[in-house]
């Protein structure tokens, strides 16, 4: 039996069917969500220390490490990426 596939469209919010405006978004938020949860790995932090230098709390830290992206939203996650120390950058494309 031979599967059929479908082509990414890039963005596998569009993919599962969210319009673009709703899954441009949701992509930003997995996109920083991930980079969160790397930093947290690269500098080996437990969920007490990533939560002091995020200045939340660690049940929150919780939440992103787990992958609760309903939890977070796009502002509190550019919020977190500031207090350790990054910006982030928005860039438009056609």
């Amino acid at each position: 039996m031979k599967k059929k596939t479908t082509k990414s469209s890039g963005n596998v919010f569009v993919d599962l069917g969210f319009d673009k405006a709703e899954a441009a978004v949701l992509q930003l938020r997995a996109n920083l969500m991930s980079d969160l949860r790397l930093y947290i790995e690269r500098h080996k932090l437990t969920q007490a220390q990533a939560a002091k230098r995020f200045g939340i709390a660690q049940s929150r830290v919780s939440d992103l490490v787990r992958g609760k992206w309903d939890k977070f939203s796009l502002e509190m996650l550019i919020t977190l990426e500031a207090r350790i120390g990054r910006r982030v950058r928005v860039e438009f494309a056609a």
